[in-house]
Formats: C-alpha cells, structure tokens, sequence
C-alpha cells in the first residue's frame, strides 16, 4: 500500500505540474508537429522510399518518428523535474520517507509515460493527414507500443537527470545522446544505402526497435513498407528489454546511499 500510495502521489503530482504550464503544454504538442511539417515538406522531393518501387511519400514516412520523437521530448522535459525538486529540497524529503526507493522512480517515470502517450495519441489521431489508415486495433496496438518506449525513454531520462547538478548539464547531454539515439532509430530516414559504419550504430541502437515496431503497426500489412525492418517479435523483444534495463537501472541509481542531495 506503501508503495502504491507513493508512487500514484508522485504520478499525480507529474499530471499537476505539466497541466498547469500552458506554455510547456503548447510547446510539447506544437514543435514537434512543426518538425513534421517543415522537414516532410522540405524533403519530400529528395526522399526515396526505403524499398523499390514504393509510393510512400516522406511525410507518411516520418510520421512514426514524429510521434516517438514526442515521447523522447516528453520524456526529456518531465524528468528535468528531478533536477528542480533535488534544488528545492522537495526530492530529498521524498526519499527520507518509509517508502521504498522504487516508488520513487516508479511514480516519476509513470508520470512522464503518461504524459508522453497522452501527446503522442493526440498526435497519432492525425495519422489520416499524412496517408496512414487507422484502424481500432491499430490503434490500440500503437499506443501499446507508445506506452512501453515512453516507460524506457523517461526511465532513461530519469537515470540521466539523477546524476546531473545543473538542468544546463542535462541540456547537453541531451544534446549529445538521447538527440542522437533518435535520430539513429530509423525515425528520420531509412537505414537502406547508408553507410556500413551508421547502418551498424542504427542496429544497435534499442531506439530502432521500438520505431521497426510503431512503423510495422502504421503499416497496415502492407509488405512493401516493412521489407527493411527488423521483424515484430524481435523489435518488440528488445524494446521491452530496453524498458525493463533503463527502470532497473534507475532503481539501482537511487538506491545508492548519498545521492540524494548532491
């Protein structure tokens, strides 16, 4: 009871703090559309569908990117949180209560999970826009796959924003890592024709699986579009894999003594 009073208290307080910024709000849900918009646009002329013969136009194709890249965001600016709360004090009275450290990472990272498939929903409601056919059980399947890669990237982030003394730090660490780990998923263009050294880092990355899973689901059965992906067990195996490594590690980081009020 503990645990779960402690984690829905830090979920709720997530679901308050986002809600009651409209400016965070605007910004979560229209920068990434804008990039939709302004990079479909820009390179629909240059782009080549990742299989011969193809009639997928750049802004079907960046779609599935578009709506993990707002899961990576929100993840991203829910877990700066942590940061703000270890400067006011508020984190370290948290972690002094008889709760279990887990509720902590628990009730944080299902708070920005939430909000990050709240947005993403949203955005994947505008599918018809971009040429994707949605179905109920696309649909459903979609934001089940939205849930389990926002769940590793807020964890992630969380692992991320615990070590971190400053939100600038955060920023770029950002900018270095979790930016690249999209960009590398396959959500902006196709690992057919690149190179061997970038065509291997986009295999290792776990992001690629959980953008091979969301794009398999959009497709509609459509064979054509999943010729280049890695097959639905295996991207759904890693992906879940990836969300369950990125929350133990979280639990493991907080668990350690004396890093609470560094």
């Amino acid at each position: 009871m503990n645990l779960a009073l402690a984690s829905y208290t830090l979920w709720w307080r997530e679901q308050v703090r986002f809600f009651r910024q409209g400016s965070r709000v605007f910004g979560a849900f229209v920068q990434p559309l804008m990039f939709w918009a302004l990079f479909g646009s820009g390179l629909r002329a240059s782009f080549r569908p990742p299989v011969g013969g193809g009639q997928m136009g750049y802004l079907e194709y960046f779609f599935p990117g578009t709506v993990i890249m707002i899961l990576l965001f929100t993840a991203i600016f829910s877990t700066i949180s942590v940061i703000e709360d270890r400067r006011e004090g508020f984190l370290q009275g948290v972690l002094v209560a008889p709760v279990p450290r887990s509720a902590v990472v628990l009730g944080k990272v299902l708070g920005g999970t939430t909000l990050a498939v709240l947005q993403g929903t949203l955005i994947l409601a505008l599918g018809p826009l971009a040429g994707i056919r949605l179905t109920p059980i696309s649909f459903v399947a979609s934001v089940a796959i939205q849930l389990i890669v926002a769940f590793a990237l807020t964890a992630l982030s969380f692992c991320i924003a615990w070590r971190m003394e400053s939100t600038q730090g955060f920023h770029a660490i950002m900018t270095v890592f979790l930016m690249p780990l999209w960009l590398l998923s396959g959500a902006f263009f196709p690992q057919r024709g690149v190179p061997g050294w970038l065509g291997l880092l986009m295999r290792i990355d776990p992001l690629t699986y959980g953008v091979a899973a969301l794009r398999r689901v959009l497709a509609g059965g459509d064979a054509s579009l999943m010729a280049d992906l890695p097959s639905a067990r295996l991207s759904l195996a890693v992906t879940l894999l990836f969300a369950l490594t990125t929350f133990s590690l979280a639990s493991l980081l907080t668990g350690r003594r004396g890093t609470a009020g560094r």
